[in-house]
């Protein structure tokens, strides 16, 4: 049964699902941010630098789960709002064996080449073995990591957005415990940290799977029905590729970012750089959560041909990312020591270098929350190739700016290219956003005879 209602108010149903979804985002990202906490008060700076030197290398699990939660999710919804629960049913236990054959593979290349991944970004010492550590740990259970990325995203285009919250909060406080227990106590190191991690990701598959086979479920799957299907399988892939391409982005931009932090300063400026990632994520999964929750109600209205409310979910969720992004610098700005704080162990070098960082890169933030909107607005409405050109355009226009500003401004110009690439960026989609809108009459433009009346009236 749907909760779509016909008498529901758009704002009402917006919230419905943005809320559980920005919760459910922001306590996904305290697995990180909790590391980086325990990381940068009892290993200092090196650790900081090593766990950011291993991102690049775990981010290729995480992203397949965005890939698969949002590209299976998106076809779940579509099916859904087209009252075709079997096909639903295909779609979400192929994503399943998805989960089970890209992270198998993905720990194979990883384990491969994860040494060259650390190497290309300057990693020696102390923050290489750091960084070994940490992944090393994780691909026992890599597994893991994949499913609870995609699980709650799966568990929330089920209707049932408060569940997949449970879940992610549930899988939060046992790393809080066990960060605390191997970090805190038992001085595990990042080893200790990515064993918290594994745990809690693990706990939080087993729940999630669980739940698909419970009458809690709209589906309630049984073992008989876990089938695969090639054509569900090209259908999740072709609209969770975009995700895939931006998650992706993501981790290439951290690992360039950490290569040109060692050449033009030093393993504390990529400590520093890793404090300004913590609070640039806690407004990411903000806005993705604002953007990912948006998604189910633009799917299936867009399913039902329902297009003044697709625009009207749209609207609401383009103004939330951007007020939130316009708030998060300001609070940023106004006390950058106290944030700051919160990732050392009172090292003055490394505050200051990321109280820069925090002036230069984080800026312009709120262009971050509008991009991963419209990538996922598109993305929802069938639109997978829309998405794939802004996705590889986020890539491919940093590019320049990397290479060209540090050789002008040193390490200011690290600091400033990306928020310089995303003004550029956002004056390229506006009015690809625009034209999709109109294309598909999910705005009326205003005919001539009433702008002269309005204008006549002002």
């Amino acid at each position: 049964m749907t909760t779509f209602h016909a008498d529901s108010s758009i704002t009402r149903t917006f919230w419905r699902y943005a809320i559980p979804s920005i919760a459910a985002m922001v306590v996904s990202g305290l697995y990180q941010i909790i590391d980086g906490i325990f990381v940068g008060h009892y290993i200092g700076f090196e650790g900081l630098a090593g766990i950011n030197m291993a991102w690049p290398a775990i981010c290729i699990l995480g992203a397949l789960g965005v890939m698969i939660g949002m590209g299976t999710g998106s076809v779940m919804s579509i099916y859904r709002g087209q009252n075709k629960l079997e096909k639903t049913k295909v779609a979400l236990t192929t994503g399943f064996w998805l989960l089970v054959i890209l992270s198998l593979i993905a720990i194979i290349c990883i384990v491969f080449l994860a040494e060259n991944i650390l190497h290309a970004q300057g990693a020696e010492g102390k923050n290489f073995e750091f960084a070994v550590d940490y992944i090393n740990v994780l691909m026992f259970g890599g597994f893991f990591t994949a499913c609870a990325t995609a699980l709650p995203m799966l568990v929330r285009n089920d209707e049932s957005p408060n569940v997949a919250t449970f879940l992610l909060v549930v899988g939060a406080l046992i790393n809080i415990v066990l960060d605390y227990l191997f970090i805190g106590v038992m001085g595990l190191g990042l080893s200790g940290a990515a064993l918290a991690t594994l745990i809690a990701q693990a706990v939080v598959t087993v729940l999630g799977i669980h739940y698909f086979f419970t009458k809690r479920s709209s589906i309630q799957l049984t073992m008989k029905e876990v089938l695969f299907s090639r054509n569900k399988a090209k259908q999740s892939l072709a609209l969770g590729s975009s995700a895939l391409v931006m998650y992706m982005y993501g981790s290439f931009v951290v690992a360039m970012h950490n290569a040109l932090m060692m050449h033009y300063g030093s393993a504390t400026t990529v400590g520093a750089y890793a404090i300004v990632g913590y609070l640039f994520m806690l407004y990411y999964l903000l806005a993705q959560g604002i953007a990912e929750g948006a998604q189910p109600p633009i799917s299936y209205y867009f399913g039902s041909q329902e297009n003044k409310k697709v625009y009207q979910i749209f609207k609401l969720a383009l103004k939330w990312v951007t007020i939130t992004g316009i708030a998060w610098v300001g609070i940023l700005n106004i006390s950058p020591e106290f944030t700051t704080a919160l990732f050392t162990n009172g090292d003055q070098s490394l505050i200051a270098e990321t109280i820069v960082g925090i002036r230069y890169h984080l800026f312009a933030i709120f262009l971050d929350g509008i991009i991963v909107l419209v990538t996922i607005y598109f993305l929802s409405v069938n639109e997978g190739k829309k998405a794939m050109v802004i996705s590889i355009s986020n890539i491919i226009i940093q590019l320049p700016f990397l290479l060209i500003l540090p050789k002008w401004f040193g390490i200011d110009g690290v600091w400033l290219a990306m928020p310089i690439s995303n003004i550029a960026l956002i004056v390229c989609i506006a009015p690809m956003v625009w034209n999709h809108l109109k294309t598909q009459k999910i705005i009326q433009p205003m005919p001539l005879a009433a702008i002269l009346q309005h204008t006549n009236h002002v």
